[in-house]
């Protein structure tokens, strides 16, 4: 279903794959953040809304018949670039807790700020669903 590209003397990527090539249905799932099915925030701190942000990406994938395994491609959009690189442990445990061993071609990027005021993260995700 998928193959992961990794260029000929490149050092690996961790936790992320340089890049995927998939065949299959196409599923996107827009940039969620780390509220709860009803909207609304239960925490400010970093990880858990990151937890909260992919609990609603297998949520969402779910509803094409689609899991974590399928995702070919992650961007990851943070107000803090500082607070990510810091709690990265933390934030490797949660991701595989709630991901598993799955690594997409990844991208993270810092913005000025994001939609919703208390959104920490967003995070959007393009899977491949096997025909």
């Amino acid at each position: 279903m998928f193959n992961v590209l990794q260029p000929e003397g490149w050092a690996p990527a961790k936790g992320y794959a340089n890049g995927i090539e998939a065949r299959g249905r196409m599923v996107f799932v827009a940039g969620m953040i780390g509220w709860n099915g009803q909207a609304q925030f239960e925490t400010d701190d970093f990880v858990a809304q990151c937890r909260q942000a992919l609990q609603n990406i297998v949520d969402t994938l779910a509803c094409a018949g689609a899991g974590p395994q399928h995702m070919a491609r992650m961007t990851w959009y943070v107000k803090d670039k500082k607070e990510y690189l810091a709690r990265g442990r933390e934030l490797g445990k949660v991701y595989q807790e709630v991901i598993g061993k799955n690594y997409p071609a990844m991208t993270l990027v810092q913005v000025a700020d994001l939609v919703e005021d208390r959104a920490l993260v967003e995070i959007e995700v393009t899977a491949v669903v096997p025909e």
